[in-house]
């Protein structure tokens, strides 16, 4: 299905500016503070992406559905956690994920935004 197909290739698209947008904000911060033994800030949190939908069985909540989105527990709301799947508990990293790949969501038209708690 077309549809799904396109979502497919956004959602890798958004993955890799997420990846990408973490692995250029850790080489920044190495080199700006001489990194740690743990290589990342040691600020720990969460962040995920959230998705406003009109509902979660629309055909765009069921296209985010395909790509790993879960229902949030918010009415109208998809969210995906940790989209740049970063290994270390950087709150950091995590953001700059987050944030990323929503805004390559954003730019194909979805109503898409980071949000991130410490933990």
């Amino acid at each position: 299905e077309g549809f799904m197909q396109t979502m497919l290739d956004i959602h890798t698209e958004a993955k890799q500016a997420a990846k990408n947008a973490v692995g250029k904000f850790l080489a920044d911060w190495r080199e700006k503070t001489g990194g740690n033994e743990y290589g990342e800030p040691m600020y720990c949190g969460f962040a995920w992406v959230d998705v406003n939908v009109g509902r979660t069985n629309s055909k765009e909540a069921k296209a985010l559905a395909s790509v790993g989105f879960k229902k949030s527990y918010r009415p109208k709301m998809m969210t995906m956690w940790d989209p740049a799947e970063h290994r270390g508990q950087s709150m950091d990293c995590k953001e700059v994920g987050a944030q990323a790949y929503a805004e390559v969501l954003r730019k194909h038209g979805f109503n898409a935004y980071m949000g991130s708690r410490a933990d």
